[in-house]
């Protein structure tokens, strides 16, 4: 377990640490010129049954509120220190409404320097602590009464920390370590430390920095400064990255399993606005702190107007800076000037898009259930678009596994909710188009391509009037799509024109007639009609009846059988017509698949 020092400056944190473990933490010229830590420090402590604890002693004066946060990261439990002769200080409160927020749920009451008073005022002092911590994670912790300069109490205070239990982290999620240390060591190169937040690491592995993307080498792992082949969950870790600067890592940064970790900028998340916090409105900006990294953002509360003492709710963060998390980490905002906590809570949505006001009333149903761990909220959230289906399971694993959701159309998942809608359109889209084209057979398909489909990309289009042809909602006549109640109705004027084309262009044969001169208001209709049928076509700009091109694909087919080529002679020899004629027909017969130009001779078309 990791276990974390708390309190306002000056209350023995330190000093603690060192009569624990016989480690000075402060080794820093500056913190032993001032007596103050200004730096996280880092140990392990063995305690009575075997068990190793990773000590966290983080500073506590009120500038260096973000050092703690960085190092409260980790923790799992916190030994929150009180002095004796001062008794509970802004630090002290400031501290225990942090740990609160970043989701600590174990501890214990340390009181410092019992030396320094009467029997009296220590008990005062602790009655003030307990008082304090009532109604927050701490309340009902065990008090251990300590002096660092006598050994009061140090004993007991280890066999309170080894009787704690054991704290479960997640080791099947993405490994996720923050960076709060980054070193070269010689021999070596770059060293990063942390406390692992999620997973598994194999030395040897592969790992990511985020943010930039860069993949690495492991090559050393050491917990609790002893080398081992791998860390999970929880330990406090080192590792040596290969081929990497120091300046690439820096704290803040995080190593993480390729691929598991987003780096957005626009992250929704659910916040409570601390009781003693100021009421803001406005532009409220404010410094995101999550894990060892800090982030400038601007705070947008979803359905409030402003932030009021004790509010809570969803908002959205906008980050001037990538700022890499997953669902259900934990974060805290402070104020930059003057500096104080704000409040914090827990990432909803880091893959979020900015909900302008228009958009928050469907936006807070749908953030509360993937908070519940409904899934396809994050298909719906998404649009009619969908995800891609390796971005739904990454969302899922983060939910902790589970089916996905979703109906799958070409590469993407689609919400039920969107897919209905989806259809509905393509439907719209078909009667609209039968509606204005009566005489066309059906439409094509990208002519259907409309309004809420062409949210959809190309694939995913097409996959969707698949699946409707193989579910029978629509149709196919030819290569276009139907409704399937259309049929072309033709009034007798209708059919008396086509039979007047017909008997002009039928004794044309392949040589086929220049112009139609029919009229008819409808006449372009009727001739796509036609052409649709199969029943005339244009060849080399002239008109050309389809029985006698169907005679001729049967001619050139029969050709083949007892031939590999048919040269320009052969063809005026088959059909009896002049080069001039010839050509388009062979262009034509090229164009439908039934030959292949091969230099100056034509092969069959191999079958489709």
């Amino acid at each position: 377990m990791v276990v974390g020092t708390a309190g306002h400056v000056d209350h023995g944190k330190t000093s603690l640490v060192r009569a624990l473990t016989g480690v000075d933490l402060d080794t820093l010229p500056e913190e032993r010129a001032r007596g103050i830590t200004i730096s996280l420090g880092f140990t392990p402590l063995a305690l009575p049954s075997g068990r190793v604890a990773g000590l966290v002693d983080v500073p506590g004066h009120e500038s260096l509120v973000r050092t703690m946060v960085a190092g409260a990261s980790g923790m799992d439990a916190v030994m929150l220190c009180v002095s004796a002769p001062d008794g509970v200080m802004p630090q002290t409160r400031e501290h225990l409404a942090i740990l609160g927020l970043m989701g600590v749920i174990g501890g214990i009451l340390v009181v410092t320097k019992a030396d320094a008073v009467d029997p009296e005022l220590l008990e005062l002092c602790i009655e003030e602590i307990r008082e304090q911590v009532r109604g927050t994670f701490l309340d009902g912790a065990p008090v251990a009464v300590t002096s660092a300069e006598t050994g009061q109490g140090i004993a007991e205070l280890r066999q309170i920390l080894d009787q704690m239990p054991i704290f479960e982290r997640d080791t099947s999620a993405p490994f996720r370590l923050p960076v709060d240390r980054a070193f070269a060591r010689r021999g070596f190169g770059t060293v990063v430390t942390g406390t692992v937040w999620s997973g598994l690491l194999r030395d040897g592995a592969e790992v990511e920095l985020v943010p930039g993307g860069r993949r690495v080498r492991v090559r050393g792992i050491q917990v609790h400064r002893t080398g081992v082949s791998a860390a999970e969950a929880g330990a406090r870790t080192a590792l040596n990255l290969a081929g990497v600067d120091v300046s690439e890592t820096p704290r803040g940064s995080w190593i993480c399993a390729p691929g598991a970790v987003p780096t957005p900028h626009v992250i929704d998340a659910r916040y409570r606005h601390l009781p003693d916090a100021p009421m803001l409105a406005g532009e409220i900006r404010a410094v995101v702190l999550h894990g060892t990294r800090e982030v400038h953002a601007r705070v947008v509360p979803l359905g409030a107007d402003e932030l009021t003492p004790g509010w809570e709710g969803l908002i959205q963060l906008r980050c001037a800076e990538p700022l890499p998390c997953l669902p259900g980490d934990r974060y805290v905002l402070r104020r930059e000037s003057p500096a104080t906590t704000l409040g914090g809570g827990i990432l909803v949505d880091p893959w979020a898009k900015v909900v302008r006001a228009r958009g928050v009333a469907a936006a807070i149903p749908l953030l509360s259930r993937i908070e519940q761990g409904d899934s396809e909220a994050w298909l719906e959230r998404a649009g009619p678009a969908g995800l891609l289906e390796a971005e739904v399971r990454a969302r899922v694993e983060c939910q902790g596994g589970g089916e996905i959701p979703g109906e799958r159309l070409g590469e993407r998942r689609i919400a039920a909710v969107h897919l209905i809608a989806l259809r509905a359109a393509l439907h719209a889209a078909l009667a609209a188009f039968h509606l204005a084209h009566p005489l066309t057979p059906g439409a094509n398909r990208k002519a259907l391509r409309t309004g809420l489909l062409l949210a959809l990309p190309e694939r995913e289009y097409l996959s969707l009037i698949d699946e409707e042809l193989r579910t029978g909602t629509v149709r196919l006549e030819g290569a276009r799509v139907a409704a399937l109640d259309f049929r072309v109705l033709l009034r007798p004027d209708h059919e008396a024109w086509i039979v007047g084309v017909r008997a002009r262009v039928a004794p044309a044969g392949l040589e086929g007639i220049d112009t139609i001169e029919e009229v008819h208001p409808d006449r372009e209709a009727l001739l796509f009609l036609m052409r649709e049928r199969g029943e005339l076509d244009q060849v080399g700009g002239r008109w050309v009846a389809g029985s006698a091109l169907d005679e001729l694909i049967l001619k050139v087919k029969a050709w083949f059988t007892v031939h590999e080529v048919l040269d320009p002679l052969g063809f005026k020899d088959l059909t009896g017509l002049t080069r001039r004629t010839a050509i388009p027909l062979l262009e034509w017969l090229d164009a439908r698949g039934i030959t292949r130009r091969k230099g100056d001779v034509r092969i069959a078309a191999p079958a489709p």
